[in-house]
């Protein structure tokens, strides 16, 4: 009961100084049950998505989706005949049937051709107004669609995009363009994710999105009163016989979820990895404040052991108000994880990505997780300064005001440091020179983490050397104050390479990314330059097909030498030696393609692989399975029917556009796969004739005007696009890593603040010979501007030494070009120093405001 009495009375008296390491618990759990609670919150607003809009019952064509979706490489859902219908109808236990017919293959445009879909890679989805949907969607204006000239919008879209009752919408399908007016709008009973819906009726869906009557996508089928959905599934299948797919609403909804999780479980641990990089920073930060804590109280602990207290009462003392910090830190922090977590409903909200508070779902798992972490966190990182405060004699304490440095722990320290260094160096060597890219990343990782240890460890030596050098480059132009700067930085080696250590390990991950990222920038442009001879490539962002009759548009533009057709082909590819290999592709383009990307060959030339009859394979394929020019491949499409085509050419794996690519014709194709299962075009590639690039772009780009879904770029415009997508990426990850690096900074405003508090005579005595006011804040300034360079000079080093090393790896994936982006790497360094001076504000006022003889009356 002591001991607990005294970690209380010194938890209270030192509230303060606890405060910045206890946000930075709080920040760290915050954000873990932030994540949690926002993930669990979009799998709640999606069960109830899909268990509203499921039936007891779904049938739909074989090919269809687990999930239901309708998207299909020739751009049209597949469909079953309408006698599946009355089919249906007539099996026992089925109370009602509904035949529907919907798509997500599809672009929705308004009348100024803008497109209607989702800006957050949500579905958009036309289909037929139905019972199903009735019970699940309330019309709040006008009325449901009838005939051909009528669609019914979702509320969200209608407000998102401004649209009312009479205004014009087009549906573009791969059977055509499709025009009708807004008959009505429609609200979700349950919370929509963002999906952007529009309804036809049954007739206008069949002819818009098929393109023929009679046929359905669904039945939706709803049991008799008493019968079980498993027990009417198995009736409805019974009754239909093969061919046909039949789902409970659990099964489809789990399929739908199934789905769903496995973006957010990526989400999720993604925000739960660099949740733990806080964590790692906030230990630095935990074990500084407590450290200097244990020396600030070397007096009061050696008095403590020289009237009985023994190691362990000591040890218990600190790991107890440790404890407390933790729960403190912890319980504030899962209440603001739930703050966070609306935070992020809201962002997704203004992404397109609409979610209710009204399903904000906090399991009981949740604030366990978050106290069970930070407590555990905090109490280990408080345990090294706790053994140090054991330690102290009642001897050694009373003769001195602080704890004397362990002269054979530091050299141990060293020691071990320096080996991890060098370990992790060797295995960052070993990965830079891997063959392969799977045994390398194996290497990095390790060597990462080695590396990191290592320099964590080595630091405080590493302090002595680089605060030095810091100080003669930058801190001796401001004469005794800049030295003074220089010596305090210098005076608790361990605590400055802690400090320092915290900053590290977030700009080690951002320099890292940054290299990675412009390296793949860089090589991805160098292999275009090299490799790309078409003047124009047409696409869709969202991965959606080319119609034909987009395709048709582009063609007939003026001023184009040539447009080249891409497809891709599953396929089941049978070889030589007698091996049958699954799930293959082939790239089926018109002849031109040789011309518009130069694919290097290790024999036979890309070219004659368009000849009939012919295809080419990939290096790692043709020497796995035996296969040389000449050599005759079956290939059974998957659906069409099997060819056998003879091997002109194989390219090299060495590249990065279409690696590992096989190459045949359209017409080859088209002999072995039906006209109307033959997928779209993924790609176009357009060439513009001789000093025409410019009227031609111009002209293309108004030709697809009516198809906002497809983007036209120039090279240039395709490298500014891969940029943007890398950098879109980067800068995700560099705000997730500011909360690493604001709990970093949080370190060093806490370890000036609690240095100026050990340091408070001689602040003193420094004030009492002539040292002002604006001199004292400005050495307290220097001092947090030298340690964070210290960390930002660690990390920005150790980050572009994996970086490289990274590249390495991707070198043997094509990606041969090392860039290193200087232009960031010095704007990090130079706001690391900004990021001192803000950390120091804090403490050098307080500092100023020191009453001179009461600090120099300080024991």
């Amino acid at each position: 009961m002591t001991v607990l009495k005294t970690s209380l009375r010194n938890f209270f008296a030192h509230k303060g100084r606890m405060a910045l390491s206890a946000v930075a618990v709080l920040l760290s759990v915050a954000f873990v049950c932030g994540t949690l609670v926002f993930t669990d919150t979009m799998n709640t607003t999606f069960d109830k998505l899909f268990a509203a809009t499921s039936s007891d019952v779904t049938v739909t064509a074989q090919g269809a989706s687990d999930t239901g979706e309708t998207t299909s490489d020739t751009g049209k859902p597949p469909v079953m005949p309408a006698s599946v219908l009355e089919k249906v109808r007539r099996v026992h236990g089925v109370k009602a049937a509904e035949g529907t017919v919907f798509s997500t293959s599809v672009t929705v445009v308004d009348a100024g051709k803008e497109n209607l879909s989702p800006s957050s890679g949500a579905p958009t989805i036309v289909g037929s107004w139905n019972g199903q949907d009735a019970r699940t969607m309330k019309i709040t204006q006008g009325a449901a669609p009838h005939g051909p000239g009528q669609v019914m919008v979702d509320e969200d879209t209608a407000d998102k995009h401004h649209l009312k009752l009479g205004d014009d919408i087009g549906v573009i399908s791969a059977v055509g363009t499709h025009t009708a007016k807004i008959s009505g709008v429609a609200a979700f009973q349950v919370t929509n994710p963002g999906a952007a819906i529009f309804y036809l009726d049954t007739k206008t869906a069949q002819d818009t999105l098929v393109g023929q009557r009679d046929v359905y996508t669904n039945v939706n089928v709803t049991a008799a009163p008493g019968v079980g959905d498993d027990q009417l599934k198995k009736d409805v299948a019974a009754g239909l016989g093969a061919g046909y797919k039949v789902q409970t609403a659990k099964e489809v909804a789990d399929a739908n979820q199934k789905s769903v999780e496995s973006f957010l479980n990526v989400m999720k641990y993604a925000m739960l990895g660099f949740a733990g990089i806080a964590f790692l920073v906030g230990i630095f930060l935990i074990i500084n404040t407590f450290s200097m804590l244990v020396a600030q109280r070397t007096r009061e602990i050696g008095l403590m052991r020289a009237i009985g207290s023994s190691r362990k009462q000591v040890n218990r003392s600190v790991l107890i108000e440790a404890l407390l910090l933790g729960v403190v830190g912890s319980v504030l922090g899962a209440a603001a994880g739930v703050g966070i977590a609306v935070g992020l409903m809201k962002l997704m909200g203004r992404m397109g990505m609409h979610l209710s508070t009204d399903d904000l779902t906090v399991a009981w798992t949740t604030p366990v997780v978050g106290l069970v972490l930070g407590v555990v966190v905090t109490v280990l990182a408080a345990y090294l300064p706790a053994r140090r405060a054991g330690k102290i004699s009642p001897m050694a304490a009373l003769r001195d005001a602080g704890t004397p440095a362990d002269v054979k722990a530091g050299l141990v320290r060293g020691v071990l440091g320096v080996v991890l260094t060098g370990a992790g160096g060797a295995s960052l060597y070993v990965a830079a020179h891997a063959d392969k890219a799977s045994e390398g990343s194996l290497w990095l990782g390790l060597g990462v983490v080695l590396s990191l240890i290592g320099f964590v460890v080595v630091g405080p030596l590493l302090a002595g050397v680089v605060v030095r050098v810091l100080g003669a480059l930058l801190l001796r132009v401001f004469g005794p104050v800049g030295r003074m700067a220089e010596r305090n930085a210098l005076r608790n080696p361990r605590r400055t390479g802690a400090t320092g250590a915290a900053l590290m390990i977030g700009l080690a991950l951002v320099a890292c990314l940054s290299v990675v990222g412009s390296s793949m920038v860089a090589s991805a442009t160098d292999e275009l330059d090299k490799s790309v001879g078409t003047d124009f490539i047409v696409q869709s962002d969202s991965g959606q097909r080319i119609t034909a009759q987009a395709v048709k548009a582009a063609k007939a533009v003026p001023g184009l030498e040539r447009v080249t057709e891409y497809k891709v082909l599953d396929a089941t590819l049978t070889t030589p030696d007698g091996v049958t290999t699954k799930k293959e592709t082939i790239n089926a383009a018109d002849p031109t393609y040789a011309q518009d990307v130069r694919t290097k060959t290790v024999a036979g030339r890309l070219e004659d692989a368009y000849r009939p009859g012919s295809m080419s394979v990939f290096e790692g394929f043709a020497k796995d399975h035996g296969v040389k020019l000449g050599s005759t491949v079956a290939v059974a499409f998957r659906d069409g029917t099997t060819a056998r085509l003879t091997v002109r050419a194989i390219t090299s794996d060495d590249v990065v556009i279409d690696k590992g690519a096989m190459y045949a014709s359209i017409a080859t194709v088209s002999a072995y796969v039906p006209a109307e299962k033959m997928p779209l075009d993924m790609l176009l590639f357009a060439t513009a004739k001789d000093g025409q690039q410019d009227t031609a772009y111009k002209a293309l780009k108004s030709a697809l005007h009516d198809y906002p879904q497809y983007s036209v770029r120039d090279q240039t415009d395709y490298k500014q696009a891969l940029k943007d997508q890398i950098g879109q990426l980067l800068n995700m990850i560099y705000g997730l890593l500011a909360l690493a690096i604001v709990v970093a900074v949080l370190g060093v405003v806490n370890t000036l603040a609690l240095s100026v508090v050990e340091r408070t005579r001689e602040i003193g005595l420094m004030r009492a010979i002539g040292l002002s006011r604006r001199q004292l804040r400005r050495m307290i300034r220097l001092e947090s501007v030298v340690i964070a360079l210290f960390g930002a000079l660690l990390g920005l080093g150790l980050g572009m030494g994996w970086g490289a090393t990274a590249q390495k790896l991707l070198a043997l994936e094509g990606l041969k070009v090392l860039e290193i982006p200087w232009p960031t790497i010095t704007a990090v360094f130079v706001g690391s120093a900004f990021v001192g001076l803000f950390a120091a504000l804090v403490p050098a006022f307080r500092a100023g405001r020191m009453n001179v003889l009461n600090a120099i009356a300080t024991d």
